[in-house]
């Protein structure tokens, strides 16, 4: 498999798990669920994905799946941070899966991370650009 598949693939999987998270973050009350959480998500999610399918293998998609991946990995710490996790919310329904949610967006942001920051330093070395699979012959 092409690098840019798997770092599209990994990125579009760790957007999915954040939304995931978010939706059940507003759903137990942890976060409000009003308009102005809602625009700044949408906004966000929406530069992300802009990032991943849009700009793959140039410098501009690369920063945006980076800061994305950063908030990825910042949303399993301030659950876990302190305290971490309740056991009345791991009791609760759907706590296996807020638990699930948390140790998959980690371990796949991280590695968004990793292949971003990797994409980033091939563009910084000079290395010729990959294929992102889009390109046709004229």
């Amino acid at each position: 498999m092409k690098p840019n598949v798997i770092l599209t693939t990994s990125s579009l999987v760790t957007i999915l798990l954040v939304t995931f998270h978010l939706t059940d973050d507003i759903v137990r009350q942890m976060e409000p669920g009003n308009l102005s959480n809602l625009v700044i998500l949408v906004l966000f999610v929406t530069l992300w994905l802009y990032g991943t399918l849009m700009l793959p293998g140039r410098r501009s998609g690369y920063v945006i799946m980076i800061l994305g991946s950063v908030l990825g990995l910042v949303i399993p710490v301030v659950h876990m941070k302190g305290a971490g996790i309740s056991a009345a919310l791991v009791q609760s329904d759907g706590g296996f899966f807020f638990v699930w949610t948390l140790l998959a967006l980690g371990a796949g942001a991280a590695f968004t991370l990793v292949l971003a920051a990797r994409g980033l330093w091939g563009l910084r070395r000079g290395a010729p650009p990959r294929s992102t699979g889009h390109d046709h012959a004229a």
